[in-house]
């Protein structure tokens, strides 16, 4: 976890994509709403701020290593922190990983940071000795999210 918040801090995202992703990965981000606890668990079914599928993270990073990546360039000052990490054996060379996150954002020269809190939902998987992403799901503490982009990696 911690490697891949560096990897992820300090742009190296094509080091975090191949070296940490499994190609199979899936990666979501669903659409929180504010409901009552007995109307469900506050997240639309099948809405999702980002869906991405290894492909469509490759694209990310690519675009991100042009001249084109608008939305990053001058590029955010970004700050991982993950917390209250568990670890849970799924068997079959596959782990289960719930943590917290916050991300710590500024752009330019604003004076305000923009925070995205909320928690991961990872499954990883042993592929060659090296556990990759398989799977990841981000559920947003916010129904709003305050930012100007989702540009970032989670």
């Amino acid at each position: 976890m911690d490697v891949e918040a560096e990897l992820l801090d300090d742009y190296r995202e094509r080091e975090w994509l191949e070296g940490m992703v499994s190609r199979d990965v899936v990666y979501q981000v669903p659409l929180r709403q504010t409901v009552e606890r007995a109307r469900g668990t506050g997240f639309v079914p099948g809405t999702f701020h980002l869906d991405e599928s290894y492909g469509s993270l490759q694209s990310r990073v690519a675009r991100n290593e042009t001249a084109y990546a608008w939305a990053e360039d001058p590029p955010s000052r970004i700050r991982h922190f993950v917390t209250n990490v568990k670890v849970t054996d799924l068997g079959g060379e596959q782990a289960g990983v719930r943590s917290n996150l916050l991300i710590y954002r500024t752009r330019q020269e604003q004076t305000q940071p923009q925070l995205l809190s909320g928690e991961r939902r990872d499954v990883l998987r042993r592929e060659d000795g090296v556990l990759r992403l398989l799977r990841r799901e981000v559920l947003l503490d916010l129904t709003v999210i305050g930012t100007h982009n989702l540009s970032i990696f989670f």
